[in-house]
């Protein structure tokens, strides 16, 4: 069987770990097995990151959407259970995006929830 090298294969791969690890401290950034550590690492970060994103902006647009209720005098649940009732389909980013820019159309949709709770 004929003897492989792997010379432009093994270079590639090396290169393309090395151009990842662009940017990071010291050895990181030059020797190869500390570069592909670092890579993985930051590949696994950044996985998880864009699931908290997900999280932290529902959490966020749930922040504006209670604020922006109690300021029409509801609570963030009972607004959220009128809506519900009443057939309003509207998710959660739409909802805090309205009570940022519109409050005019957010004082309906509080009005709505409050005529399908009485």
């Amino acid at each position: 069987m004929p003897r492989v090298k792997r010379g432009t294969k093994r270079r590639a791969k090396r290169k393309k770990i090395l151009n990842r690890a662009s940017g990071y401290f010291l050895t990181k950034s030059k020797l190869y097995r500390s570069a592909k550590e670092a890579v993985e690492r930051g590949l696994k970060f950044a996985f998880s990151g864009r699931k908290q994103r997900k999280r932290q902006y529902r959490s966020l647009w749930i922040v504006r959407i209670g604020a922006a209720a109690k300021l029409n005098g509801l609570s963030y649940n009972q607004f959220i259970h009128g809506l519900k009732k009443a057939g309003v389909d509207l998710d959660r980013k739409i909802l805090a995006d309205l009570a940022v820019r519109d409050a005019a159309a957010f004082k309906n949709l509080v009005e709505q929830a409050k005529g399908a709770l009485a």
